[in-house]
């Protein structure tokens, strides 16, 4: 959805320390406290909104003390996930996996618990979507990850830069603009001719959700590279085309540029799965404060974009402590509490129908019902694109690179030989 290893001074200490302590050094710090506590660790990466829960969790069980180790982006958080599985320690009791690197958890499922036996008896599947639990369940029907978040998609975007361009801005209004990605752009080129201003951030955010919307991602089931085959192709010409017509603001996402972008009203459009709520209310400030709106009207019908799972290693101490530990943080009122702290919204069914979740406005949008929207968005979504090996890489260091290049002026048809080199590269 989103983007402290130990250092080599820990590993160095594990190895001087008396066997009296060497516990605390093993497998992340788990094991038992002096004072007889079962510690428990959790790696997490961005915003989950666990700070305030993980608290709550140790005053009801206070034989617990839960550390959090805190990644600022996914990738780095999953290299070095990947590196400690490789080693064989190290690990966190409780890992955080995003959608974008579950496939290569999934061929190493061998090392991960299955939640099925360990975890509390009273978790069900159907405490998610279906599709959720799907996609962490191995060939073999075993579970290696509790659902938390996912990021259904709705649109985002600045309703007084689009009457500036004498467009329709109202809810029911803008329905006309975002109903399919050909209205969307050329929507676009009326907003660029009137205005001579961008009408998105950057190529790489509206490709990765009309790429999400695809039947078949950059891989088959099978773990094919389907790259050439799958229809990006139309969708990198689609992009790439808006690009050369003055669409994109050439922002690359996540930069201090791009974060300066939403306050200096750079672009008028945002492509908006849950959890960009957030990042839009932060980034923008409060100057511009009822001045964005989010829609349902999204090209295409909506899709997912992000979303993570919690699982647990076999390398933990307290293993089923730790199941625990992630079954209480992925319950219903849980995730909704994490969704009012940073906007991850719930992958729950319950959650999906609680009137808690479906009253939640957003006074910085208008007032307008996030709750109800976005769980609308959400039953929309029949299943998951699955997501196979080197995915998350795919988009990240490929796809996304070449499309920025052609924002800086490398022609379409070689940024695509580029995404077709990479991604044969990357899938060996």
């Amino acid at each position: 959805m989103r983007y402290r290893r130990a250092g080599l001074a820990k590993v160095l200490a594990c190895t001087a320390v008396l066997a009296a302590v060497a516990t605390a050094c093993g497998s992340g710090g788990s094991g038992t406290s002096p004072d007889g506590k079962v510690e428990l660790t959790i790696a997490t990466f961005n915003e989950f909104g666990y700070e305030e829960l993980l608290k709550e969790y140790e005053a009801a069980n206070p034989n617990v003390k839960v550390t959090q180790r805190k990644t600022g982006q996914a990738a780095p958080h999953h290299q070095n996930l990947f590196t400690k599985l490789g080693a064989g320690s190290g690990l966190a009791d409780v890992e955080a996996v995003e959608e974008g690197f579950l496939s290569q958890v999934m061929a190493k499922s061998g090392q991960f618990e299955n939640l099925k036996e360990i975890g509390p008896k009273d978790v069900r599947e159907d405490r998610w979507l279906q599709w959720k639990v799907d996609a962490v369940t191995t060939k073999d029907d075993k579970l290696i990850g509790y659902g938390t978040d996912i990021g259904p998609l709705a649109m985002c975007y600045r309703k007084d830069m689009l009457e500036a361009a004498g467009l329709p801005s109202d809810a029911e209004g803008v329905k006309a603009l975002f109903a399919t990605w050909d209205s969307y752009f050329q929507a676009g080129d009326t907003y660029v001719q009137k205005t001579g201003k961008p009408w998105f951030d950057s190529a790489a955010q509206i490709f990765n959700p009309m790429h999400n919307q695809e039947d078949t991602g950059y891989f088959d089931r099978d773990d094919k590279l389907v790259i050439e085959t799958n229809g990006d192709k139309k969708i990198f010409d689609q992009v790439t085309g808006a690009v050369a017509r003055g669409q994109s603001a050439k922002l690359s996402a996540w930069s201090p540029e791009w974060q300066k972008g939403f306050k200096e009203s750079a672009f008028a459009t945002k492509t908006c799965p849950s959890w960009m709520l957030g990042v839009i209310e932060g980034n923008a400030g409060p100057e511009h404060k009822g001045k964005w709106a989010v829609t349902a009207a999204f090209p295409g019908g909506g899709g997912n974009w992000g979303g993570s799972f919690l699982t647990v290693p076999k390398q933990g101490k307290n293993k089923a402590e730790a199941a625990k530990l992630a079954a209480w943080l992925t319950a219903p009122e849980q995730q909704i509490k994490a969704f009012k702290a940073k906007g991850t919204f719930p992958s729950q069914t319950e959650a999906l129908i609680s009137p808690e979740l479906l009253n939640q406005t957003s006074e910085y949008f208008g007032g307008e019902k996030v709750g109800m929207l976005f769980s609308e968005q959400a039953n929309k979504v029949a299943a998951a694109q699955y997501k196979g090996p080197k995915d998350g890489e795919i988009q990240d260091n490929v796809v996304s690179p070449a499309l920025t290049s052609v924002e800086q002026g490398t022609s379409p048809e070689e940024a695509w030989k580029q995404v077709i080199e990479g991604a044969k590269k990357a899938a060996k």
